[in-house]
């Protein structure tokens, strides 16, 4: 079956990056857009056109991955979503053609879910001539997701759709809001990605329902350290929050290799180190590109220990987020997937 960039030669072409979410100190509250420094395009990409009839087809590393999930993919929930949403305007769209090239790892810890939703809300806002603001595409993506994950959370889809690093706010109509932080230019994001499947339900599953105190507690005190480090260039604070203090804990069995990554990683200096999102991908901050690649090969080699094969990436924060691609800028032969 063709790729998308055999397709592009009508309708247009959205890419949204993968993410971190909850960035270890913000749990459902912080995520980060991912641009690998090797100017690759880590994350999905979505197709649309016009058409007479829907259509919808998944191409890609993983469209396998999907073929015996029986539920509407996101990307036709978030199309749904769309069209709903344009329709209360009173105007009308559709039908689409649409191709959704599966590029990121299902149950992966790397925002794929989000990135299949923002890619496709996008594209179609494109194609449709930008119907609505950017408030709708954020709360139709944040929607969206919840039909997988149990409610709404914005920790990927905002990245993801928005770019750098998010953070989900008390917004003024009551419905959440979200505000970019600052990133030192200087910290790379090694990411790496261990062949195994974690699903969002299983590892909300392993959390209590609800933390004690002292968790809590701690908990707010260390995210509101990391945004105060953030804004101030405190590096010295920034690593001393760079944890998770209240889910970690429960997830990291769920993860086999993950507690050895993490000391790894942290050996050579990494400023911080955890899951990506739920897992079971692991993300660690480093301050150079030389210490980047070491604990990328010391992550890795711990997975290997745990019997795991994995791939990883050395990123930056991608600064735009999601967007539609010009010709010529969709290169699959310098594409990085698993």
């Amino acid at each position: 079956m063709a790729g998308l960039a055999d397709l592009s030669a009508t309708g247009l072409v959205a890419y949204a990056p993968a993410s971190i979410g909850n960035l270890a100190a913000g749990f459902d509250l912080l995520g980060a857009a991912l641009a690998p420094l090797d100017g690759s395009l880590l994350g999905d990409l979505v197709h649309v056109d016009h058409a007479k009839e829907p259509s919808f087809q998944i191409t890609g590393p993983f469209a396998a991955a999907l073929a015996d999930d029986t539920r509407p993919n996101l990307a036709l929930r978030a199309r749904d979503l769309f069209v709903e949403a344009v329709r209360a305007e009173g105007d009308e769209v559709g039908p689409f053609a649409i191709t959704l090239e599966k590029r990121l790892p299902v149950a992966s810890g790397l925002g794929s879910s989000a990135s299949s939703i923002v890619a496709t809300l996008v594209a179609l806002q494109a194609l449709c001539g930008e119907p609505l603001n950017g408030s709708d595409l954020l709360d139709l993506a944040g929607r969206a997701e919840g039909l997988t994950s149990g409610g709404r959370h914005l920790d990927n889809v905002a990245p993801s759709l928005l770019g750098g690093l998010q953070l989900v706010v008390p917004g003024r109509d009551g419905a959440p809001a979200t505000r970019r932080l600052p990133w030192p230019a200087d910290l790379l994001l090694v990411v790496v990605h261990p062949a195994y499947q974690l699903s969002t339900a299983k590892s909300r599953g392993a959390l209590p329902e609800r933390p004690d105190w002292h968790a809590t507690v701690d908990f707010a005190g260390n995210l509101a350290g990391l945004v105060q480090a953030l804004h101030s260039g405190d590096r010295a604070l920034l690593g001393r929050c760079l944890r998770d203090p209240i889910v970690e804990v429960h997830r990291a069995p769920l993860v086999p290799g993950f507690r050895a990554a993490q000391a790894a990683a942290r050996q050579l200096g990494a400023l911080g180190c955890s899951l990506s999102g739920s897992g079971p991908s692991v993300f660690a901050v480093a301050e150079d590109e030389g210490q980047a690649a070491a604990i990328a090969e010391a992550i890795r080699r711990a997975f290997a220990g745990a019997g795991l094969e994995s791939q990883e990436w050395i990123c930056a924060l991608d600064p735009d987020g999601a967007r539609v691609l010009t010709p010529g800028s969709h290169h699959p032969s310098r594409e990085a997937h698993p």
